[in-house]
């Protein structure tokens, strides 16, 4: 089965929000087998989106639509299909009425314009949107399936998943169960990791293997398609075996948590807490810690130690070591980490200090950052890190590795 994912709206052509529907879609569409060879983005212009409309229909099996369902005027998704089909719309009862509850429940007066949310192409298959009000559609013309979806990622996702995904695995041939794992890589590129695996990949068959980056890290799916879930599994388990054995040391995790959640969990699991002491990255790393729920538990606090005189006078870093050393140092990073650790009481004590850009420090270039992991009963590691790109990039890459060593000391406790 091809598929096409045509958004809808002309904010995405101006640039004004990103088209995180597709990437999301892509990725849930491979899942079950469905590759997508067309991306296309289209204004709100009836015509143009007609013209779009007819292309997809003669290339692709299963177009996804994303926006154009809400009740205003530059509204015209679902309107465009119908015409393209030949039919019309009719109201859907189930949504009209869930509209006009949610105005009555909120005491407001519903505008006539939103009953347009509750109209559906005549002989569609409707999609229930839990978490709004326009519903989402499929119908099948002349060997082309549509699937109409809202454009908020907040009713895309979980229509997706509930409504969208089991209808879509009716209409494949082989009704074939396509399963993955997710393995989730930092400290190593995607060129350098797809290097170390080409070989698996260019004799992929069965399961296959997918490598793409997303935001200074990699992933990795590796999917296969059988009969049952279990025998996915057994397809799935020597290749996965195979890659941790080539590159298990930048691993932190199977499954779709990020790096900091996973950092978290363990240290709730384990009954651990770390606290940090930052200078060039400003808080990012208490920032990504205390973004998980829960994390209250696990965080005793820190200090961002911009300045060299809150390095000496709260975290003890001798003024000799910062005019020999400096403060980009590791020594001044091993001194941090140790210092924080013991002054808040934590199992860990996470310290970064670097040259975070534009201009040099100290005489040293931009993107050098140390980083202290200092632990509970075991020496104290420091890492050098040489790091492109500009200020923003540098920070949040310096953030993830200090987590990523953390989660490294974690293991070896």
């Amino acid at each position: 089965m091809r598929a096409e994912i045509i958004a809808v709206g002309t904010e995405l052509l101006l640039g004004q929000i990103a088209n995180t529907n597709a990437q999301y879609l892509s990725q849930k569409l491979a899942e079950v087998g469905i590759g997508v060879y067309f991306h296309t983005v289209v204004g709100d212009n009836t015509q143009r989106l007609l013209q779009t409309i007819r292309l997809a229909a003669s290339r692709s099996d299963l177009v996804v639509f994303t926006g154009g369902l809400g009740p205003t005027q530059d509204d015209l998704t679902k309107e465009t299909v119908a015409e393209h089909i030949g039919v019309g719309l009719e109201i859907n009862s189930p949504a009209m009425a869930h509209i006009e509850a949610f105005f009555e429940q909120r005491k407001m007066v519903m505008t006539e314009n939103n009953r347009k949310q509750a109209l559906v192409i005549e002989g569609s298959h409707v999609f229930t949107n839990d978490y709004g009000m326009a519903p989402g559609m499929g119908i099948a013309h002349e060997g082309t399936t549509f699937i109409l979806l809202p454009g908020p990622p907040s009713e895309l996702y979980p229509m997706v998943e509930s409504y969208v995904m089991p209808y879509l695995i009716q209409l494949l041939p082989d009704k074939q169960v396509f399963h993955s794992h997710v393995l989730r890589f930092y400290g190593i590129g995607e060129s350098a990791l797809e290097a170390q695996l080409l070989d698996l990949i260019d004799s992929q068959d069965n399961p296959t293997i997918a490598p793409y980056a997303k935001e200074f890290e990699v992933t990795l799916r590796v999917t296969a398609r059988a009969a049952t879930v279990d025998e996915a599994e057994a397809l799935i388990a020597p290749v996965e075996q195979e890659i941790h054995d080539r590159l298990g040391q930048y691993i932190y995790a199977i499954g779709e948590s990020s790096l900091h959640e996973v950092f978290v969990s363990e240290l709730k699991r384990r009954g651990e807490t770390v606290a940090c002491a930052e200078s060039c990255t400003g808080g990012s790393v208490a920032s990504l810690i205390t973004m998980v729920p829960g994390s209250s538990a696990v965080y005793n606090g820190g200090i961002v130690c911009y300045t060299n005189e809150v390095k000496h006078r709260f975290l003890d870093v001798p003024e000799s070591v910062l005019q020999t050393d400096g403060a980009v140092s590791e020594t001044t990073a091993r001194i941090l980490a140790e210092s924080i650790r013991e002054k808040l009481g934590s199992t860990y004590g996470i310290s970064v200090t670097g040259v975070a850009g534009p201009d040099p420090s100290e005489g040293k270039p931009v993107g050098l950052v140390y980083i202290g992991i200092a632990a509970e009963g075991m020496p104290t590691v420091v890492k050098e890190l040489r790091l492109a790109g500009k200020r923003h990039a540098i920070v949040k890459r310096a953030a993830k590795y200090a987590l990523f060593y953390a989660l490294q000391m974690q293991k070896e406790r």
